[in-house]
């Protein structure tokens, strides 16, 4: 074959998305905890408290007779307590738990948000595009009595065609898919969390949920809709002023990894509930799939963010809630949570509002994540520790505590290499995360 091909790079260096991973990642290491900064407020008063004790057993071994121990006490406490070990403890374990993250496709943003992640004891998860593979396809499409359903399809594509939320885009499809042609419309608004109205001529009509229906104090045939939830269909409707004209099931298929993720969060003794804008039975059936502990249906995306402050604020409560979303809708919800997860498959402007994200929103990893998260800060506290417990041991020993006993008294050079050994314990037990399965 013989020919030239032309390509134009939109972006090239720290532009590219690898780029902006790696930076997240480098300042997400780079970022300190809360039990970090407790950390170096103990540090700041074990410092002076060690200089103290240091000066006033040199005082007691030269009032005692002796300055010469008093000399080695003096400089053994001071060596062995150098808080090397303790500075390491946190911010080791921090680098790799979030290295080891980033290496399974988890992104988090800071420290913080890895902190915050090990408490979470309730999960909230939003459904199109976070449980289900966020491509809807019509299944069920049922006319009035004496309609055309290719007339009735066709002004109600026509209507959707001015929309771009995902239900919309499916019924257009299915419209396209049929060669059906679009119809002019004209005075076309989108009714947030309802559907959408339009004047096709002179007429008007609507399209959207049951809540949008019964508000303009339209009848409903409930057993199609109940016929709808059987099979996990979302009942969309178009009608005109007087009378709804066709009934629509959308489905869009579970993720393969939504059971056993729902699964991996109750062994983890994490409770899971749904948030969706759907029909509450459609929810309940989904829900029921997967075994979802509770279900917020017929939800507007205004509300999303009040049923999270309504979560947060039941009692008895003792772990944070962590909010999982890839729209535009789910953004507000993203950040009023203690933990916002974001789909990394999801809009730009709710992994901006996440803490963590999910990269090919795979939600397999947020079990993951959360193990991860816990590892961490396990690791952190037997880090501090064994940086507690070679002071505790090691400073009275300096002191010369054993001398008037066993004659025993530590040596500034061992007391030097324990310190050193304290350090390289603390890191070693840090890297041991990189080693761990998740």
């Amino acid at each position: 074959m013989q020919g030239s091909i032309q390509l134009r790079a939109r972006v090239v260096g720290e532009g590219t998305v690898l780029a902006q991973i790696i930076k997240m990642v480098e300042s997400a290491q780079g970022s300190r905890a809360k039990i970090e900064k407790l950390t170096d407020k103990i540090s700041a008063v074990f410092v002076p408290v060690v200089l103290v004790l240091a000066v006033l057993i040199f005082v007691l071994w030269a009032i005692l007779g002796n300055p010469l121990l008093g000399l080695l006490s003096f400089v053994g406490i001071l060596v062995i307590a150098c808080p090397c070990a303790l500075g390491l403890a946190t911010p080791t374990a921090i680098i790799v738990g979030i290295g080891k993250a980033a290496e399974n496709g988890i992104l988090v943003k800071n420290a913080e948000e890895l902190e915050k992640l090990r408490s979470v004891d309730y999960v909230v998860l939003d459904k199109t595009g976070t449980l289900t593979k966020g491509t809807p396809s019509v299944t069920h499409f049922v006319a009035d009595k004496g309609e055309d359903k290719d007339e009735l399809l066709q002004i109600l594509s026509s209507l959707e065609s001015k929309s771009e939320h995902p239900l919309a885009l499916a019924i257009t499809k299915y419209a396209s898919d049929k060669s059906l042609k679009l119809i002019p419309v004209s005075h076309f608004t989108s009714l947030s969390g309802l559907g959408v109205k339009a004047k096709i001529g002179k007429k008007e009509y609507i399209a959207g949920n049951t809540k949008l229906i019964k508000e303009r104090g339209l009848k409903i045939d409930e057993e199609i809709i109940k016929e709808f939830a059987s099979y996990g269909a979302t009942p969309i409707m178009s009608a005109n002023d007087k009378r709804v004209l066709a009934y629509l099931g959308i489905s869009d298929t579970l993720k393969q990894e939504s059971e056993r993720t729902i699964r991996d969060l109750h062994r983890l003794g994490i409770k899971v509930a749904m948030l969706t804008g759907d029909h509450q039975l459609t929810a309940d059936y989904i829900a029921k799939q997967v075994e979802i502990d509770e279900v917020f249906a017929e939800v507007l995306p205004g509300q999303k963010a009040d049923i999270i402050k309504h979560i947060q604020n039941r009692t008895p409560r003792r772990g944070g809630v962590a909010m999982v979303g890839d729209g535009v809708n789910d953004a507000p919800s993203l950040a009023t949570a203690d933990v916002g997860i974001a789909m990394g498959t999801g809009t730009d402007v709710a992994i901006e509002s996440a803490g963590i994200t999910l990269l090919g929103g795979n939600l397999a990893h947020l079990p993951q994540a959360i193990k991860l998260s816990r590892r961490t800060f396990r690791v952190i506290k037997q880090n501090l520790f064994w940086a507690f417990f070679y002071n505790v041991v090691g400073i009275p020993i300096a002191a010369g505590v054993l001398y008037p006993i066993y004659g025993i008294m530590l040596n500034p050079g061992i007391a030097g290499a324990a310190m050193a050994f304290s350090s390289v314990s603390v890191v070693a037990n840090s890297l041991r995360l990189k080693a761990s399965r998740i």
